[in-house]
């Protein structure tokens, strides 16, 4: 193991009071401590030794790095295996770089979808003593999209609208937590596929600085961010060819400001209504549990010279199916996909043990109906999708086999057919970062973090 004995390791930043960046640490090398890396991480991991720390970044040898594509940086990044994971290391100044891991964890800890942090880390000279930049390193989202990639295969525009979605429900949820983005990009967010939708996840976090509360001049402007960036993406994407003539860039990029209005509102606007519609207050929170939020609670006010009630919920949580479903089943999955499981277990009880109780008739829906599935997947096709999003294929798939063949078809008919028809076809998403060629998914000219 290289290094082993130069390098320092230290714990994670523990400042939990403050609100954004860490304090500016300035340290300087001397003789004797020439070569030491210093390294700031949440766990001890020895394998980070064994790459180059001591060679440029964009020196690095072909040996140590992973076969991803790069486009067009505002830094020097590269993707390198650490043990069965990918990493992606990105060359930036101390303060930067320790800032940036220090807001992903904060994310981390507030469970907002962001790539996981591993290190910062500095120290680092070449064997002449020439001090290199530090790096930040993280770890590459398996399964997760860069949107080129998505549209690099035939677009649809319904397909766009639901990428827009994602975003906004990204920002969203950030922004109900008191994070200001400051770069809200397409090319700053991985998508991973959800159930028919897609779940963004933040990648960058350079520019961005956590708040008790935001105001709505800060949310404006940051939606601001997002529609001027997305336009200027479609257009690039538009030039490329890689969308359709009849998308309009400038049009389409106003579909995160709708919808990130709309779902903002429900989530946080009062609602006034009759004292006979009391109703009202359980509709809302279906609403917003259906949208996949929770509420943790909810303020009504009467007034005595009114027959009216305001409503006002505190919503806290996003991932109310994911919760509900990694609660009965230990299944752990995106918000959609738990939704469309959730639904399909409830049949199933409904149909097999209408009596059950229900984390009993949850874990006989596991061993029947989910593993059963998963299990018929050939290990050659292991790496095509997640497989909770196979099991949500292969429930639709039959669902439209027993629709156009007007009878029931079989489980096992369904997931076999799946598997011919569909999933043989489909790329490896687990491995599209690792092996997909720049030009053919079009990732030529993107910028930043793990899409370059």
């Amino acid at each position: 193991m290289t290094e082993a004995s130069n390098a320092n390791w230290h714990n994670e930043p523990t400042d939990y009071d403050q609100a954004g960046k860490l304090p500016r640490v300035r340290t300087a090398a001397s003789p004797s401590t020439l070569g030491s890396l210093n390294i700031t991480a949440a766990a001890t991991d020895p394998e980070l030794l064994d790459l180059p720390w001591h060679v440029a970044l964009e020196e690095w040898p072909t040996q140590s790095l992973a076969a991803l594509p790069r486009g067009i940086s505002r830094h020097v990044v590269r993707f390198a295996h650490l043990g069965g994971s990918i990493i992606a290391v990105k060359e930036t100044s101390e303060h930067v770089a320790r800032h940036e891991y220090h807001m992903l964890r904060k994310l981390q800890r507030l469970d907002v979808p962001c790539v996981e942090p591993v290190a910062v880390i500095s120290g680092r000279t070449t064997p002449e003593g020439e001090d290199l930049d530090p790096v930040l390193v993280t770890r590459h989202l398996k399964f997760s999209l860069p949107y080129r990639a998505l549209f690099s295969q035939t677009l649809r525009r319904d397909t766009l609208t639901r990428l827009i979605d994602a975003q906004a429900l990204l920002l969203v949820r950030l922004h109900l937590i008191g994070f200001y983005w400051g770069d809200v990009s397409l090319s700053n967010t991985l998508f991973r596929r959800d159930a028919g939708s897609f779940a963004a996840y933040l990648v960058d976090a350079e520019t961005g600085e956590l708040y008790p509360e935001l105001s709505s001049g800060q949310r404006e402007y940051d939606l601001e961010i997002a529609r001027v960036n997305i336009a200027g993406e479609l257009m690039d994407l538009a030039e490329g060819g890689l969308i359709e003539e009849k998308v309009d860039p400038l049009a389409t990029s106003e579909l995160i400001m709708d919808s990130y209005r709309r779902l903002w509102t429900e989530l946080t606007e009062q609602e006034s209504f009759e004292l006979g519609e009391r109703w009202r207050v359980g509709a809302r929170i279906r609403r917003l549990n259906e949208l996949g939020f929770d509420v943790e609670e909810y303020a009504i006010r009467t007034a005595a010279d009114s027959s009216q009630i305001q409503l006002q919920p505190k919503v806290v949580d996003a991932g109310h199916h994911s919760r509900r479903l990694l609660r009965l089943t230990g299944l752990d999955a995106q918000e959609n996909q738990a939704r469309r499981l959730l639904n399909n277990m409830d049949a199933y009880r409904a149909d097999n043990n209408p009596n059950l109780d229900e984390e009993l008739s949850a874990h006989l829906w596991v061993s029947e109906v989910f593993e059963p599935i998963v299990k018929a997947v050939p290990r050659e096709l292991g790496g095509k999708l997640e497989p909770a999003e196979v099991v949500h294929e292969v429930l639709e798939h039959r669902w439209y086999m027993s629709e156009r063949e007007d009878r029931n078809v079989p489980m096992a008919e369904a997931v076999q057919s799946y598997l011919d028809s569909e999933l043989r076809h489909r790329r490896d998403e687990a491995e599209i970062m690792l092996t997909a060629d720049s030009k053919a998914i079009g990732l030529d000219g993107d910028s930043d973090f793990e899409n370059s």
